[in-house]
């Protein structure tokens, strides 16, 4: 690991992009109206007034038409906000962009990124607006920022707009993750602007999103501050996202503690052109300095815990058969949620080598190399923090990649966690929490990687059996045809065929000691009908039943317990229902192209209780059909 090579561009020519496009352009004529400061209660601007240097002050553009589209009651509420009064004309006009409070400075983020393996020193949000944080019901900061709202300094030329299709499809899949259970940004709204821009399907409507995210810091808002060769402002940085995502790694630094005085730092201004910081703007950033200088320790420890967090982020990802479709680095977070669902798709026959993307032509982020790609943008990330782990570059080098080399043990640990959970395994290793990524449990196990980016190594007997169990049933399914939800699902019922048989004979071993395995006519008969319906996705069942015995009996090695409750814990475990590609393009479609929202909204219902089998819903559970699979797309939406 040694740093980036790359040349980078100086503060001056990061300024020069507001030169170029001078931001009373991008704000398109005069300023919009506000809109009442009690339609976003609580609107804080931290990230604005404390790191001013890494954004810029922009407006949105007018909406000549605004109409709310869909609208978040449930997140509304999390947030504390007036669900009556946003949902319908007032939250139009706030959620198309046209009337923001007061209170929100908003602002386009700068930041650099790896886009497919190649480095661009200057990216930045180039349709995307920070409006502000915002404290949670449950203490949380959370960012709220518009996606489509128009150009800004970032924009290169593009018009900065988004279509109805990709906003919808990203509200409808982050809804269905967060569902699910993995970390993700979340949908607020979605509102047309009542234009129509120009893409290459041709004249589509305009859309805004309003997404919420635990923040917006990028492993690429690391890459561009590092690249100025300015430790001051990579030391602040990097101290504001300690306050931000991990406080317990910093004992003597308060969570983020400008809130109170952030409303009297000034705003970025939206006709400066130099992105330098003020008198003002360095007493705000003091504000998330910690009371004595942070040890090179707790920067080790920070990247130790986003590793351990994207561990576990891409193993969940694995699991549901998510396929992310543009992990540049300007896409990973740090706070361990996933973020941009652009080119994004769910995989149905299992297949390591699973892309969608239009532009991902090499199959760089196919399903089967997320977990290798996540090490390799945390190597990316590692590289900018050398400066603050030790004087030394060598020794620096060596203390980040002690950690580096840790993520596929501690990706290991984690995937190992969420196939025993579906596999209805008990017992073994436990997954870790952040701070525990360089735990003895984790640190032990080899960097090797096979199917999935399981990891083998030297783990304790029962891992090691566990892992080859799981391997095996990879391998079972790779190259099938066999649908990984469905496969999956079914195999719960299998479960529940052998619990049945089990809970049977403790019932008669309690009565006669010797008595045999028990069976009855309807008994043998759900088994068969369980085994033949999984048997029935794969094109040759015959590496499923060399695998379903041995998987049997790791079932009845399980520790004591009710064996009823195994079928049940994998059914929790094992969605019935997902965004099926298919059923997505169908009601974006519907959406984009005759104005009607009805399939949308009666997808996002079903995909908000995944687990929940509920009949007349079968549809919605069934992969596409072969002429639709057979070479499907998906497009960044830019």
């Amino acid at each position: 690991m040694v740093p980036i090579p790359t040349p980078a561009p100086s503060v001056s020519s990061f300024a020069s992009v507001t030169t170029a496009t001078p931001l009373e352009a991008v704000a398109h004529g005069a300023a919009s109206p506000s809109a009442p400061a009690s339609l976003m209660p609580g609107l804080q601007h931290l990230y604005a007034s404390q790191l001013p240097e890494l954004c810029v002050a922009s407006r949105p553009a007018r909406a000549p038409r605004p109409a709310l589209q869909v609208f978040n009651h449930a997140l509304a509420l999390e947030l504390g906000w007036p669900t009556e009064a946003l949902d319908g004309p007032l939250g139009a006009e706030l959620f198309s962009g046209n009337a923001v409070p007061d209170s929100a400075q908003t602002v386009a983020q700068g930041y650099a990124g790896h886009q497919f393996g190649g480095y661009s020193p200057q990216l930045g949000d180039g349709r995307a607006l920070l409006l502000g944080e915002v404290r949670d019901a449950a203490g949380q900061l959370r960012d709220v920022a518009f996606k489509g709202s128009g150009r800004t300094p970032f924009s290169r030329g593009g018009d900065g707009k988004a279509a109805l299709g990709p906003m919808l499809r990203e509200y409808l899949v982050s809804e269905a993750m967060h569902a699910l259970g993995v970390p993700t940004t979340r949908s607020l709204a979605v509102a047309t602007t009542g234009e129509r821009i120009r893409r290459d399907s041709g004249a589509v409507p305009a859309a805004v999103l309003t997404r919420v995210a635990a923040s917006h810091i990028r492993v690429g808002t690391f890459q561009w501050v590092a690249a100025q060769g300015d430790e001051a402002m990579l030391r602040r940085l990097a101290d504001f996202t300690l306050a931000r995502h991990f406080p317990e790694l910093t004992p003597q630094t308060a969570p983020v503690r400008a809130e109170a005085a952030a409303s009297s730092q000034a705003a970025p201004s939206a006709h400066a052109t130099q992105l330098t910081p003020s008198t003002q703007s360095i007493q705000a950033a003091q504000l998330v300095q910690p009371a004595q200088p942070t040890p090179a320790a707790t920067y080790l420890a920070l990247l130790a815990a986003v590793c351990q967090r994207q561990a576990a982020l891409v193993a969940q990802w694995m699991g549901v058969g998510f396929v992310h479709g543009v992990m540049n680095t300007d896409n990973m977070t740090l706070s361990g949620e996933t973020i941009d669902y652009g080119p994004c798709a769910f995989m149905e026959a299992c297949d390591a080598d699973t892309v969608f993307s239009s532009i991902d032509h090499g199959g760089r982020y196919a399903w089967g190399n997320q977990p290798g790609i996540a090490r390799w943008n945390l190597t990316r990330l590692a590289e900018t923090l050398l400066p603050l782990l030790h004087p030394d570059v060598d020794e620096a080098v060596a203390l980040a990649g002690g950690v580096i080399h840790q993520f596929s043990a501690a990706y290991q640990c984690q995937w190992l966690a969420v196939m025993r959970a579906k596999l209805g395994l008990v017992g073994g290793t436990k997954a870790v929490d952040d701070a525990g990524a360089e735990g003895a449990d984790v640190a032990r196990v080899a960097a090797s990687e096979e199917v999935g980016g399981v990891a083998g190594g030297p783990g304790s007997a029962d891992d090691e059996a566990d892992l080859a169990l799981i391997q095996g049933w990879l391998t079972a399914l790779q190259g099938q045809g066999a649908d990984w939800t469905l496969a999956h699902r079914y195999l719960c019922d299998v479960a529940e065929a052998v619990s049945s048989t089990v809970t049977a004979a403790m019932a008669a071993t309690a009565t006669h000691a010797d008595a045999p395995l028990p069976t009855t006519p309807a008994r043998a008969s759900a088994a068969s009908f369980a085994h033949q319906r999984l048997a029935n996705l794969f094109a040759d069942p015959a590496g499923l039943a060399a695998w379903l015995p041995r998987w049997q009996a790791r079932l009845l090695r399980n520790p004591s317990g009710h064996p009823p409750d195994w079928a049940n814990a994998m059914r929790r475990a094992n969605p019935i229902y997902i965004p099926r590609n298919q059923l997505v393009e169908e009601a974006l479609s519907a959406a984009s192209d005759d104005g009607n929202l009805a399939p949308f909204h009666v997808l996002l219902a079903v995909v908000q209780h995944p687990f929940d089998e509920v009949p007349g819903h079968e549809r919605y559970a069934q992969p596409g059909q072969p002429e639709h699979v057979q070479g499907y797309r998906t497009f960044c939406g830019t």
